[in-house]
């Protein structure tokens, strides 16, 4: 199992901690950086930045939304960042949200999941350098232009991250790999496989193709009371106010692992502004089944654990209660790779 990492959503720590911390993930060995946008900083920016400023690590979008930038135009990114990085580029799409899309960008969010498919497509035409004459149900795309540039390589790893059956099955059918979040071992069989595995015999593929990856809460910690309270607030953000009360993808996950009335209890009380209450309802059990917090030789068996179950690769969220600089890059060394 490869072992990356992914930097936050937030600019709490100054840019150059984060550039820093990056840079000592690349001399240990870590596989992949995955760079987030959402709302915040750009993640090609940073990436651009991180792949100036590393030899060797992997570089992700962990994820860019594909109603942003048209399919052409991610395509043209990511030629270019490969490029810059010299081989070393992931791209990882997803549809995000409407609150993001719509809310933040002005796009209508609709079809989200065939438009993640239709440009993970186009960007592998462009990519190839072919003439980019496209009929699909999001975009048409008749003129037949091709890229006027080189790309250093004429496939680019692309990473789906999806949760609803049709987007997992998308997956299957179309994508290098899985990017998940809140990954239960105990519940990815059962869950989220089948799904993958279905759409990628539809397309004719070999299920194992389709690399699994995701995105591990991980808090190196000897108090485990105070690393679970570091989490719930996470847990609660995403399974209570994470899209609407119809579609909410997180809340839908944690049902189907079984907590069908703390998700709608959560829920209930996050809607109603009644925070301090939906923080509370997060019960140790679900931080417990979707994070990694303890000692460092814990964490150690705890990642061995998520090998066995079947990831191919595996992106540490890593924080330290307060968040000391010195103690964060202990955790880094002591969880490395190599």
């Amino acid at each position: 199992m490869r072992i990356g990492i992914n930097v936050p959503y937030a600019d709490s720590r100054p840019s150059s901690e984060m550039l820093e911390f990056v840079q000592a993930a690349d001399r240990l060995g870590y596989d992949t950086v995955w760079v987030p946008e959402a709302y915040g900083w750009d993640a090609i920016t940073i990436l651009t930045q991180l792949a100036c400023a590393t030899p060797r690590i992997k570089l992700g979008t962990g994820i860019i939304n594909v109603f942003s930038r048209s399919p052409a135009l991610i395509g043209q990114t990511t030629a270019a960042l490969d490029a810059i990085s010299e081989g070393r580029f992931v791209l990882g799409l997803g549809t995000s949200g409407h609150q993001v899309v719509s809310g933040w960008h002005g796009v209508p969010f609709a079809k989200g999941v065939k438009r993640m498919q239709e440009t993970a497509e186009i960007v592998r035409l462009v990519l190839r350098r072919e003439r980019v004459q496209y009929e699909g149900e999001v975009f048409q795309l008749p003129m037949g232009l091709k890229l006027i540039t080189h790309p250093l390589r004429d496939r680019v790893p692309i990473y789906f991250a999806t949760l609803t059956p049709a987007g997992l099955r998308a997956t299957g059918a179309t994508a290098d790999g899985w990017l998940g979040v809140f990954y239960s071992p105990e519940h990815f069989p059962k869950v989220v496989r089948p799904a993958i595995e279905e759409g990628a015999k539809a397309a004719g593929r070999d299920p194992s193709e389709v690399k699994v990856n995701t995105f591990q809460t991980v808090v190196v910690t000897d108090d485990l009371a105070t690393g679970r309270d570091s989490v719930r607030p996470y847990l609660c953000l995403y399974i209570g106010g994470m899209g609407s009360r119809e579609k909410n993808y997180y809340n839908r996950l944690f049902r189907s692992y079984g907590f069908e009335e703390e998700a709608a209890r959560i829920q209930d009380l996050y809607l109603a502004k009644r925070r301090d209450e939906a923080l509370a309802a997060v019960t140790d059990e679900m931080v417990d089944l979707v994070s990694i917090i303890g000692p460092v030789d814990t964490c150690r068996e705890r990642l061995g654990e998520l090998e066995s179950s079947g990831l191919d690769e595996v992106a540490l969220s890593l924080t330290v209660p307060g968040g000391d600089r010195r103690e964060i890059h202990d955790a880094l060394t002591a969880l490395a790779p190599n």
